[in-house]
């Protein structure tokens, strides 16, 4: 299962290295895509969802620093 990205790690990773995470989760995205039109994917369906959401949120901290926005991570209790 694809873990799921957190703040903390998003806020040391530099445009550059977003932009190499996001290509990657791209077209891994496509390669499910296309496994489950073709009817092969069976147990890997929830990772659509992850990856999806992975995908926004490194969409998400690549605007923040572009525009110098601060990424604020909430404290966990």
């Amino acid at each position: 299962m694809l873990k799921k990205l957190k703040g903390k790690e998003l806020i040391n990773l530099s445009v550059e290295e977003i932009e190499k995470r996001l290509m990657d989760l791209r077209n891994e995205y496509s390669r499910l895509k296309g496994m489950t039109a073709r009817g092969a994917l069976k147990k890997e369906s929830g990772m659509i969802k992850s990856i999806k959401r992975n995908i926004a949120r490194l969409e998400t901290a690549k605007r923040l620093k572009k525009v110098n926005i601060k990424y604020e991570v909430k404290k966990e209790e």
